[in-house]
């Protein structure tokens, strides 16, 4: 745990402000702008705007929010009465809070369409394209189509100069979930993996994610400069008076959907003052480092099988045979035993306390253990104590 960030965190609880009118928070409505600036930059929005808010899932509803008014501004006078059938359209790898935004929102579950991956669980350009056609011949209206930089299992980044091409052919919103994989963008050597993204209308991007920032720190970034505040603003007159002293444009409050709003900005940007995007980018280099360290070890550890031969991001799948299943018929019957084989080694490592590893199944691949990277400090002799702690749990199964 980054002990700048840790410090951020525990004075802002100390302090226990707000932050909806500059007058009640000034410094931190100041390295809110800071850093909201430096994170727009950093995607390549010239003259956009951001807000933070309480984590990626009501980053992700902003952007279905803000979809919906650019293409339906009435919308937020006059509700849904009268309106198409709106839907939105994500990948099929895609994280789960866009069916709840859709469902907080009034847009429904059955919706959200999904759209098919390759096998590295990448939107298909192809069929994105053909949904857009199949839900227009329907009669639906898509008014959003997300895209994924780093999904929730296997870490994989959605082309997004394809998926831009086919959204400004058809007019539709473009937002990014970047809330996993968003700090690639302070890496010369991976931000290759978001390339386009200067071209999307909106972004959700996690510090307390891939930046090490203690929880909570989510961004919502949109390239449209005003947009937020004509969406969600009320104009409470109690508040927001617009014949103030100073510039009201630091009255931040307006523009999210909050009033009452946790300071989040500080331990960011203690952590960035002190590090800088140098050490930002040696840290996230590293956990890339070890996470292809490990994707090495297993692929040549008897045992051990990959899901992915080369993970996007640093989420390592991998199955574990243990040495009563090796060398047998892969049939239905031996999958089946398989799946049941992560779940048992999660039970074990929990109990005993030495390590905590996810593990799920994915489409038709069974359970498999999904090993991510994310803390900074990380080694290889950490990875070497993954492998070496699940044969050990594992071998007698």
């Amino acid at each position: 745990m980054d002990t700048f960030g840790v410090a951020g965190a525990w004075l802002t609880d100390a302090l226990n402000s707000s932050q909806y009118t500059y007058e009640v928070a000034p410094v931190f409505t100041l390295m809110e702008k800071t850093v909201l600036s430096k994170m727009l930059s950093l995607i390549g929005f010239t003259d956009g705007d951001a807000i933070f808010c309480p984590g990626g899932s009501v980053s992700n509803m902003y952007g279905i929010n803000l979809a919906r008014y650019k293409s339906f501004p009435d919308v937020k006078t006059n509700g849904m009465q009268g309106l198409p059938n709106l839907c939105i359209l994500t990948s099929n790898k895609g994280h789960y809070s866009m069916k709840k935004g859709a469902a907080f929102l009034g847009l429904g579950i059955n919706n959200v369409i999904p759209v098919e991956t390759d096998e590295c669980g990448r939107m298909s350009p192809h069929s994105l394209e053909t949904t857009i056609l199949d839900v227009k011949a329907q009669g639906r209206v898509p008014i959003m189509v997300n895209a994924t930089s780093g999904t929730t299992v296997l870490g994989s980044y959605d082309p997004l100069n394809a998926i831009a091409d086919i959204c400004q052919n058809h007019g539709i919103w473009m937002h990014v979930d970047a809330a996993w994989g968003g700090g690639v963008l302070l890496s010369k050597k991976y931000k290759h993996l978001m390339d386009g993204i200067e071209r999307v209308d909106s972004v959700t991007w996690n510090p307390h994610k891939m930046m090490g920032a203690p929880l909570q720190a989510s961004a919502f970034l949109t390239r449209h400069k005003t947009l937020l505040a004509e969406c969600h603003s009320a104009h409470a007159k109690y508040l927001f008076q617009q014949d103030k002293f100073y510039d009201v444009s630091y009255d931040t409050g307006d523009k999210s959907v909050q009033c009452g709003r946790k300071v989040d900005v500080l331990k960011v940007w203690m952590m960035w003052k002190a590090k800088g995007d140098k050490k930002f980018e040696r840290d996230i280099n590293n956990i890339f480092y070890c996470a292809e360290y490990l994707t090495s070890q297993l692929r040549q550890k008897e045992g051990f099988r990959l899901v992915l031969d080369k993970p996007e991001c640093t989420n390592v799948g991998f199955w574990y045979i243990p040495p009563s299943m090796r060398g047998q018929t892969e049939d239905t019957d031996w999958w089946q035993r398989l799946s049941k084989v992560a779940p048992a080694i999660k039970q074990r490592m929990t109990e005993q306390g030495t390590m905590l590893i996810g593990y799920q199944p994915d489409g038709e691949r069974v359970n498999f253990f999904r090993m991510i990277v994310s803390n900074l400090d990380t080694t290889s002799a950490d990875m070497d104590f993954v492998i070496y702690e699940i044969d050990r749990l594992g071998n007698d199964l």
